[in-house]
């Protein structure tokens, strides 16, 4: 009877809300660089292959392991080191985003990117400083539904800012819509505002050196470290490229109309990829974190073959809905799994430079493989490219089964 106690009191404390309302801030910046952009300029008439190349907007993604330290090592003059670096991000983006929408991607494709880079940047930083705040404030027993809670809020954020965006700029235009997109910024930036400071707060590194080299070096010297950071690369790249042309196969491949793409592929799927997430988060106690890994990892390898079956079957309304059912019921499933492993990595220590260095390198497939993507389409077209995207998928989990054999996967702390 106390655990259902402790249950409700997690359920209900302030904490756990906030970092809902924190998941939603991190979430929104993310498609309007990715995901709304590239309907924008498929839209707006921009050649593929320049689309593709849009992707490489999302380098910060990649790279905020390099600038994290700083973030650790530094501290703000007001609110504390990671409310206040939450705040400045989330200040800056709102102003960002608004210059995003005054441009026209006829006229000024480059100044766009431009624009979209240094966007992707703030919100890379902004996550740095989320993740680090989340893992301070939320206790032990508070961490399971706190990171539900922030996946819930990311993704809710990634919808509005991709689902409903593509709808209002159907009506609206884009450049009003990105206005709008902006000023929802507001949410996270007043959350920072009153959030609870963490209980706990750590010191900072004594210096700037000891904040870059030490988080780096601890995980290093752990055995088979290379192999884990090759499969945190691999384990999402058959995701990755399967959606990362997903709108323009949408709109451009298939024939769907902007407002059944947001519809369908972006607000519908979101009630998928969270019964996904929270599902994969109910069953892994049961069967463990090696287990989910892999069998939630080949569910999200063979939902790549529903996108094949739509492109082989034509412009189907019914089975676009199955196809986003499935892709983001398995996507959401793998995810749950995937966010377990990397905060089973982290050394307790080093929490926010060594999760800001495993989020990246989980981004290095979605960031580069846009280019790759749109010449394969180009050269072998949409069915034979998911396919590949399905075989993409299976290197990873070869790996991880071969590490199982070496490496207690289901350790509380993976070393």
């Amino acid at each position: 009877m106390a655990s259902w106690q402790r249950v409700w009191q997690v359920a209900t404390t302030p904490r756990v809300w906030v970092v809902l309302l924190l998941g939603f801030s991190s979430g929104l910046p993310l498609a309007l660089t990715m995901g709304a952009l590239q309907a924008w300029l498929t839209v707006s008439g921009v050649k593929l292959l320049d689309i593709g190349l849009f992707s490489f907007v999302g380098l910060p993604y990649v790279y905020k392991f390099l600038w994290s330290p700083l973030m650790d090592r530094l501290i703000p003059p007001f609110l504390g080191r990671r409310k206040g670096w939450m705040l400045i991000t989330q200040f800056c983006l709102l102003f960002s985003i608004i210059i995003m929408g005054v441009v026209n991607p006829k006229h000024a494709l480059g100044l766009l990117a431009v624009l979209a880079l240094i966007t992707a940047f703030l919100s890379a930083s902004q996550d740095i400083a989320i993740d680090a705040y989340r893992t301070d404030l939320l206790l032990p027993d508070e961490r399971g539904l706190g990171s539900a809670m922030f996946v819930g809020g990311w993704r809710i954020g990634a919808m509005v800012s991709g689902g409903l965006a593509l709808i209002l700029a159907q009506y609206i235009g884009w450049n009003l819509t990105y206005v709008v997109m902006a000023l929802l910024m507001l949410v996270g930036l007043i959350t920072s505002l009153f959030a609870p400071k963490p209980p706990l707060e750590e010191k900072p590194p004594v210096d700037l050196r000891a904040a870059i080299i030490e988080p780096f070096k601890e995980f290093l010297s752990r055995k088979l470290a290379v192999w884990l950071l090759i499969f945190i690369v691999l384990y999402k790249v058959g995701d990755a490229f399967a959606l990362a042309l997903a709108s323009t196969f949408f709109i451009r491949g298939m024939g769907f109309s902007q407002a059944v793409v947001g519809g369908v592929f972006k607000l519908y799927g979101l009630i998928a990829i969270l019964l996904g997430v929270y599902l994969g988060g109910l069953l892994m106690p049961k069967i463990k974190l090696y287990a989910s890994l892999f069998w939630f990892g080949l569910f999200q390898a063979a939902s790549n073959l529903m996108f094949m079956w739509l492109a082989l079957a034509g412009k189907k309304l019914w089975l676009l809905i199955a196809v986003v059912s499935v892709d983001n019921l398995a996507g959401g499933m793998a995810t749950a799994a995937f966010l377990a492993f990397l905060m089973a990595l982290c050394n307790h220590k080093f929490t926010a430079t060594q999760f800001a260095l495993f989020s990246a390198l989980a981004a290095v497939a979605r960031v580069f493989v846009g280019p790759a993507a749109a010449v394969m389409v180009g050269h072998y077209g949409w069915p034979h490219f998911f396919f590949l995207s399905f075989l993409l998928s299976l290197p990873a989990l070869l790996i991880l089964v071969w590490l199982s054999k070496k490496i207690n996967i289901n350790a509380p702390v993976i070393d």
